[in-house]
């Protein structure tokens, strides 16, 4: 016997999704933030995904709530699965678009950051990011570089590219 629409939906396994963008000047230093609602390490601009949003629309929304800036995300750079951790948080599916060029000056000028949510915002060289993030956005924001300097969008397993052996 087959179970109503309802019922089967509810017995799939849950994930969350969220998006965000990569925000770079001429150099290839990256706009990171950091968050009030943790002391030790910085993010990518961006959020959880609203039910019924597209992705491409939370990095909208998400950089103008946090950033106050207004712009249209480009294209796909990185889509990051990450599994259940062991804090109970469940699976997380992580699309970060590309934000545009944004020169220090430019960002100076025109960041606003949200308040509440929010203690400040850096753009950040290569060589700072393994201080600055935790080691699965290292790899992902190292992903996001590649992928705008090559054009070509990367999948990630938890910051990691699929092995492909085999093949």
């Amino acid at each position: 016997m087959s179970l109503p629409p309802e019922q089967y939906y509810d017995s799939l396994p849950k994930h969350i999704a969220g998006a965000g963008a990569i925000l770079h000047d001429p150099d290839g230093r990256i706009l990171l933030v950091r968050p009030a609602y943790r002391d030790d390490t910085w993010e990518i601009p961006g959020g959880a995904m609203e039910h019924g949003e597209y992705p491409w629309e939370t990095a909208r929304r998400e950089v103008q709530e946090e950033l106050g800036l207004e712009l249209a995300p480009g294209e796909l750079l990185v889509v990051d699965w990450v599994p259940p951790q062991p804090d109970g948080r469940p699976a997380l599916v992580n699309y970060l678009f590309d934000g545009g060029l944004i020169t220090g000056a430019e960002a100076e000028r025109r960041v606003r950051l949200a308040g509440d949510e929010l203690f400040e915002w850096r753009l950040a060289a290569m060589d700072e990011w393994d201080g600055l993030l935790a080691e699965h956005m290292v790899r992902r924001v190292r992903a996001c570089s590649v992928a705008l300097a090559t054009g070509r969008t990367a999948y990630l397993q938890h910051g990691r590219p699929l092995a492909r052996t085999g093949w």
